[in-house]
């Protein structure tokens, strides 16, 4: 039994009619490339719980989390829009992954630190976000998702908007963190480098399904026709 499974998860959005299968082992990265508009995000708003299927199942860890709310989910997502708040400093922002009114214990604070401390951040608590590089933002955000201690962390294109250095320095953390917090990952990327990079397996998704899945070598060496359209080769 795959750690995720998603089996028959329909959607439809205007006229497109989606479909999902697919199963992510333990402790993967898997990355999810395809064309704009094919139904990526859409597949890890289903699976966070921020819209409703139509029909279908998720199960993570042999638990039916289908019509679970998205708070109960075992599950955090990064976005390419941090979401942090100005007027907060570091710590407030990080913060509000354990409690949305910031009534913190002394517990909490020190999970607050450590969360920091895991991205590299120890020291920064008072700054502004404003007083933040951008990758020094998006370590924040990291340190807000993994502080809720979820196993199934998900990246909706979340370095999309940084450098390719910069993109592959926050790969490396997530791949650091994934490691030490025995992770499992869903990264849907729009570059096909991110996934040669980080991703152990890879998901192909068109029209909404997904094509096909496997090894990411396997996937970007493909001789599928959607797939090598895709890529430009």
């Amino acid at each position: 039994m795959s750690y995720i499974e998603i089996s028959g998860l329909a959607f439809t959005y205007e006229d497109l009619v989606m479909r999902f299968d697919l199963e992510v082992e333990q402790g993967a990265v898997m990355a999810i490339i395809g064309p704009s508009g094919a139904g990526k995000s859409t597949l890890l708003a289903l699976i966070g719980g921020f819209e409703e299927p139509l029909a279908g199942r998720i199960v993570i860890d042999g638990q039916d989390i289908t019509a679970l709310p998205p708070a109960e989910r075992p599950v955090t997502t990064l976005f390419q829009d941090h979401n942090l708040f100005a007027h907060l400093s570091v710590a407030q922002n990080v913060g509000l992954g354990l409690h949305p009114g910031l009534r913190l214990t002394p517990d909490d604070r020190a999970a607050v630190a450590w969360a920091l401390g895991e991205v590299g951040l120890t020291g920064f608590e008072d700054r502004l976000p404003g007083q933040l590089s951008g990758g020094e933002r998006q370590r924040v955000a990291i340190a807000r998702c993994i502080l809720r201690k979820r196993p199934v962390l998900m990246l909706d294109e979340a370095f999309a908007a940084l450098g390719p250095a910069l993109r592959r320095e926050m790969l490396s953390l997530v791949l650091d963190l994934k490691s030490r917090e025995n992770l499992t990952v869903l990264m849907v990327t729009h570059d096909p480098a991110d996934a040669a990079f980080a991703a152990d397996r890879t998901a192909f998704i068109a029209a909404g399904k997904v094509v096909r899945s496997g090894p990411t070598a396997e996937i970007l060496a493909a001789t599928d026709p959607d797939i090598r359209a895709y890529l430009g080769t």
